[in-house]
């Protein structure tokens, strides 16, 4: 007798073939409900340290004000339910620094009229700037982004050709993405970790449509604080006019 001729007779009670399908299946999500559980308290142990270690504060709860305090950020304002947990705040090279998870849930409907939740997480890092940013959004070119090219809609085109081919640029005001994106800059960021990164007023966020880990927030750091130690002087004259 196999292992799997005797487990429809478990306490003596033999079990039809649609209920040992159901305890499996109960059971496969009880394992993985708590699988997923100890995985986030041991993340969460990590980071605890890791922010701990740079100095830094460190907040675990569900924070649901994230998205007003950052209002200009698009990436913090998609779908409902919104929060950001594992929050760790600070100062890093001098600057100010608000790293974190973050949630949002989306929805959709079947073709039976049932709705279904679906659950969005990543990370992010936002630094703190000395001047007021224009609005600049750099992230690497995918797939689509091709495609809408081809339909016309464009992005800002640098005199690298490499960096234009690598990365997905937008700003309302070419000059000012030129100023920031300038030949050192595209250099940095060919050769640097890839993040989307968005630039509004007095701060710049890095993020990726999934969690870091601490090495992962650490790069993202050092990517925004890379571009803001590369800005020419005339532009932070500029800058500081306002």
């Amino acid at each position: 007798m196999t292992f799997f001729s005797i487990i429809p007779f478990i306490g003596g009670y033999k079990l039809m073939p649609e209920y040992f399908i159901v305890l499996l299946v109960l059971f496969a999500i009880v394992f993985l409900a708590i699988m997923g559980f100890i995985q986030a308290q041991k993340r969460k142990k990590e980071l605890m340290e890791w922010a701990q270690s740079n100095g830094l504060r460190f907040h675990p709860d569900n924070d649901h004000a994230m998205d007003n305090r950052y209002n200009s950020f698009s990436c913090l304002q998609e779908g409902s339910h919104r929060y950001a947990y594992n929050i760790m705040e600070g100062e890093w090279k001098q600057r100010g620094l608000c790293a974190f998870d973050y949630h949002y849930e989306t929805y959709s409907t079947d073709s039976k009229g049932n709705r279904e939740t679906h659950h969005h997480y990543f990370s992010a890092a936002a630094v703190k700037t000395e001047w007021p940013m224009k609005p600049l959004f750099i992230r690497p070119e995918g797939f689509f982004d091709k495609i809408t090219e081809f339909l016309g809609f464009d992005d800002i085109d640098f005199e690298s050709a490499e960096f234009s081919r690598q990365f997905y640029v937008k700003s309302p005001d070419k000059r000012w993405a030129f100023d920031v994106i300038h030949q050192r800059a595209m250099e940095f960021l060919m050769n640097a970790p890839r993040f989307q990164l968005d630039f509004q007023g007095y701060d710049i966020i890095a993020y990726r449509d999934k969690t870091f880990c601490p090495a992962d927030f650490e790069a993202a750091i050092d990517v925004i604080h890379g571009l803001l130690d590369l800005l020419p002087d005339y532009l932070i004259r500029e800058l500081k006019k306002f």
